[in-house]
């Protein structure tokens, strides 16, 4: 029974009889899909997991497979959800499916978007440009990579904000988490102060956070970097794992600034002088 077919006389037991149908059609259609949609999920994660074992892959390489995988899964799942809803409702999806070529013709230039992200999103995965975990800079935004899809790319900001880039505007990625990091620290000394001594003194801190394990290399004293209006800027550069720079730089700048203090050099900071012309007079 079809009620859009041509010629249909409208009859409220048909009706009545119709709804109930398709209605039950529908509820189990709705509940197999909440049933198979976290079922699926979690089979998927289980699986790629499993592979990214037996094959060695790399912690985030895996995530950013695990991540498409679902969302593929996601999409596929949903079309079929239409599709079989369309056809609980009786509505002949043959004509649909045909006119799609036309439908699709008509709409494809406003879906050049679509079709750039989807294309840029299969070579940023194809490349391995972004994986998840990384420390990218991308589209204009800095962050933490939570999800690369095949249509939007997800990088989670410092200050907590979530950012959803069309991967058609990632021109060009800038990956941090590539190989070490560099921690780099610069310290300005005072004109009056000796530079050997200063040197000595960063030369131990320098040495004492060689054995943290954070550090991959170094780190080393350069040497005077710059000579600046009111200080001597001396350079302190190594290699860290991935991600742990800030923490180091922190760190580092803690215990040269308490160095320092205890060999009596200071670092120099602004003062302001005030002159009272009347008492001057």
């Amino acid at each position: 029974m079809n009620l859009f077919e041509e010629g249909f006389e409208f009859n409220p037991s048909v009706v009545v009889e119709w709804l109930i149908t398709g209605g039950l059609k529908i509820l189990i259609i709705l509940i197999a899909f909440a049933i198979l949609s976290p079922l699926g999920k979690k089979a998927i994660s289980v699986a790629i997991n499993r592979m990214g074992k037996q094959r060695k892959l790399s912690e985030p390489r895996t995530k950013t497979l695990e991540k498409i995988s679902v969302n593929l899964f996601g999409y596929v799942l949903l079309f079929v959800l239409i599709v079989m809803l369309l056809s609980a409702i009786n509505i002949n999806i043959g004509p649909l499916l045909a006119g799609a070529g036309i439908v699709g013709l008509a709409i494809g230039f406003g879906a050049q978007g679509l079709v750039s992200d989807i294309v840029t999103g299969f070579f940023i995965l194809l490349e391995r440009q972004i994986e998840v975990d990384d420390y990218v800079t991308a589209g204009g935004y800095d962050g933490i990579v939570e999800e690369v899809g095949i249509r939007t790319t997800k990088l989670r900001g410092f200050d907590g904000t979530l950012h959803y880039i069309p991967n058609r505007n990632i021109a060009g990625v800038s990956n941090h988490s590539r190989g070490n990091m560099r921690a780099l620290v610069d310290i300005g000394i005072g004109y009056e102060d000796n530079i050997d001594e200063a040197l000595e003194v960063l030369t131990k801190v320098a040495e004492d956070f060689a054995e943290d394990p954070r550090f991959k290399e170094g780190p080393s004293v350069l040497g005077v970097q710059s000579i600046g209006a009111s200080d001597i800027v001396i350079r302190i550069l190594g290699k860290t794992a991935n991600m742990e720079q800030w923490g180091v730089e922190r760190d580092m700048r803690k215990a040269i600034k308490e160095a320092l203090d205890t060999a009596g050099i200071d670092i120099p900071y602004p003062h302001q002088v005030n002159v009272d012309k009347q008492k001057a007079n």
